[in-house]
């Protein structure tokens, strides 16, 4: 597929704006989903692709919250197992879908995730240390894991949220937990999309290059500025979404 250079240009900036915030808060596919839409990407193509360009960002995210003492060593391989099993399925699932159906069913799935990470409530630290809730995380990144395989947007911020409200986590360390799933699931979807050639290499390799120096430079940040950075670059995430999303309506209407 022949793209102008502007438009790899804008799907490279993309790729490593997307990599930088996902590492923090998560919601970088909200970015550059769109992005490969909006380029002209049929959109099986536009997931593998988008699959084949964020497993290194999420993959430098996790190396360096691991070296940061933020990801459960011990509990991080069943994480891993359940969100390739989850990512697995789903991505399966979406191969099933045709595209006169999927499109506008990833378009309203962009919409109802933007609301959502709007409307949820703020997450606060917990108060206490948290217990250990194995089966409730293994649930969380199993389902997350599925929703990743088959749409992807939003995925990291939802690993988060629930790591909070479900587990007990601090944000930073929700955040460095949720690494583990949102690479397992990155990467089963990627293996499934590259067997089916739904990776369109001559977009995917540059903007894995960005994505994998964003999410590196933003991890380094979301480590050392802890729990009230994080919280402050989800609310920014979550504002600019909601206007993206309103534009989109009046642009339909």
């Amino acid at each position: 597929m022949d793209l102008a250079p502007t438009t790899l240009a804008a799907l490279v900036a993309a790729a490593f704006l997307a990599g930088f915030i996902d590492a923090i808060a998560g919601g970088g596919g909200l970015i550059t989903v769109p992005a490969l839409l909006a380029a002209g990407l049929p959109p099986h193509l536009a997931l593998g692709t988008n699959k084949g360009q964020a497993v290194w960002g999420s993959g430098a995210a996790l190396v360096r919250f691991m070296r940061a003492g933020l990801v459960d060593r011990s509990a991080a391989p069943p994480s891993f197992a359940a969100g390739f099993v989850g990512s697995a399925a789903g991505a399966a699932l979406v191969l099933v879908v045709s595209p006169a159906v999927l499109r506008p069913l990833v378009l309203v799935l962009l919409v109802a995730v933007a609301v959502f990470l709007t409307v949820r409530p703020p997450l606060a630290p917990p108060a206490a240390p948290p217990a250990p809730r194995p089966l409730v995380g293994l649930g969380l990144a199993l389902g997350i894991g599925a929703y990743d395989g088959f749409f992807g947007p939003g995925t990291g911020t939802f690993l988060i949220i629930g790591g909070v409200l479900l587990l007990g986590y601090g944000l930073t360390r929700a955040s460095g937990e949720a690494k583990v799933v949102n690479f397992a699931s990155n990467l089963a979807a990627f293996l499934l999309f590259t067997w089916r050639g739904l990776v369109v290499w001559q977009i995917a390799l540059p903007m894995a290059a960005a994505q994998f120096a964003g999410a590196w430079a933003g991890s380094h940040v979301a480590v050392r500025g802890g729990d009230r950075l994080v919280r402050w670059v989800v609310l920014g995430v979550v504002i600019a979404l909601s206007l993206k999303v309103a534009y989109d309506l009046h642009e339909a209407s």
